[in-house]
């Protein structure tokens, strides 16, 4: 494909979702659009709007197949911005994924003057040539499967792109989650069990006793994490302690690739547990939430953060002694990984072990950053969000001044 179509303006995922976080209906704008698409007068923008929509009412399958056939036909999108002059251009390179596989940039820059154009890097159709304006290129696909493709094809483009281009590809795929483990081996004052991949032929075998556990999954004993290959957000996700409960799961589990990690007790003295989420922007760890639980599997949506003062209280403390506080406990520990992860923005969600070394469970470049929590119930969110963005924006601003003071 030769030139650059023209972006076609849209809602945007920032604002759809809070939308829906807040409790709106979005039934109305749902059926507006749905009109559009019937006689055939919707845009490009507003058929990607639509795909989100039916995502964020649980359309998951609908909402895909409104956005395969959305970005058959085209596939660049302008967000909205705050300032009629943006004082800069961002180009995001999205995979053609559901509203997760994707970094949602969209919270990092929603107030920030800079404009915001989402490339989608999808089979059948070329990266343009020449490339879309903009000062600075992100890639935001996920190390997913189905970012593949995407990954394969910016990585074919990377050595001659003509902007600062973050979060290289080939560093991208680095996060899967049975590399991960491997990249970070051996950090001191780290702690990540290593994530084996099995089929469940392997783990019947287990069953059976035909095998050990050890055996097919890399010396990897009971207790166990397992969750399905591929799985987010806690879909299939359980502690199994022996053979017993391995063979319940995989009747209740029809998948057939699985992942196996070392379970970690990770509970405080309190009996309580605590999962962080740490956000690296340019080299430097910024605190995002805490999360307490009397559970190991802890989300920050299950761990009754909003009814509990005690637990806010803590999360708050948290974040306001964060950089002399976890951040300085930790920081050779965060330094060794940051350097070796090598990305320029990415999310972690990791613990403390009872021998107080840092316990990493997952990092990515999609995770949620988001400000919609209620400022009269969370006060002290919006600071730090707004800490973090600031330090997003000034990191590409500043890669843009270097790489233009280079070209000179």
């Amino acid at each position: 494909m030769r030139g650059a179509a023209a972006a076609a303006d849209r809602i945007g995922f920032a604002r759809l979702t809070k939308m829906a976080f807040d409790g709106e209906s979005l039934l109305p704008l749902w059926q507006e659009l749905i009109g559009k698409a019937t006689n055939g007068t919707a845009t490009a923008g507003e058929g990607l709007d639509l795909s989100l929509i039916a995502q964020l009412l649980g359309q998951k399958e609908t909402g895909l197949a409104v956005q395969d056939e959305v970005l058959a036909l085209h596939q660049l999108f302008r967000s909205p911005c705050s300032a009629a002059e943006p004082r800069l251009r961002v180009l995001a390179l999205a995979a053609a994924i559901d509203m997760g596989g994707n970094t949602p940039i969209e919270f990092l820059l929603e107030n920030s003057g800079i404009e915001l154009t989402t490339l989608y890097v999808v089979p059948g159709a070329t990266i343009p040539d020449p490339l879309p304006e903009h000062d600075i290129a992100i890639v935001i696909a996920s190390d997913s499967e189905e970012c593949r493709h995407a990954l394969a094809e910016i990585a074919k483009r990377a050595p001659s792109w003509p902007k600062p281009l973050l979060n290289p590809p080939d560093r991208v795929a680095n996060l899967d989650r049975d590399k991960l483990h491997r990249l970070l081996d051996g950090i001191d004052g780290l702690d990540i069990p290593a994530t084996v991949a099995v089929d469940r032929a392997q783990l019947l075998e287990v069953v059976l006793m035909a095998q050990t556990l050890s055996e097919v999954a890399e010396g990897t004993g009971f207790p166990v994490i397992i969750r399905p290959r591929g799985s987010h957000a806690g879909v299939g996700l359980a502690k199994l302690d022996d053979i017993t409960a391995l063979a319940n799961y995989l009747i209740e589990r029809r998948e057939h690739d699985f992942f196996v990690s070392r379970f970690v007790d990770y509970c405080s003295e309190d009996g309580l547990f605590r999962k962080y989420r740490i956000v690296i922007a340019d080299g430097k760890a910024y605190a995002c939430h805490m999360a307490i639980a009397d559970r190991w599997d802890i989300w920050y949506l299950n761990a009754g953060m909003a009814e509990s003062e005690a637990k806010r209280l803590e999360e708050a403390t948290f974040m306001h002694t964060f950089d002399f506080g976890f951040a300085l406990r930790h920081r050779s520990a965060l330094a060794a990984m940051i350097e070796r992860v090598g990305l320029d923005y990415f999310m972690v969600d990791c613990a403390q072990t009872k021998s107080g070394d840092l316990l990493i469970f997952e990092a990515d470049n999609t995770a949620v950053v988001h400000n919609m929590d209620s400022p009269e119930l969370f006060p002290y969110k919006p600071p730090q969000m707004h800490k973090i963005f600031g330090a997003f924006a000034a990191m590409l601003q500043r890669r843009v001044v270097q790489h233009a003071d280079r070209a000179a």
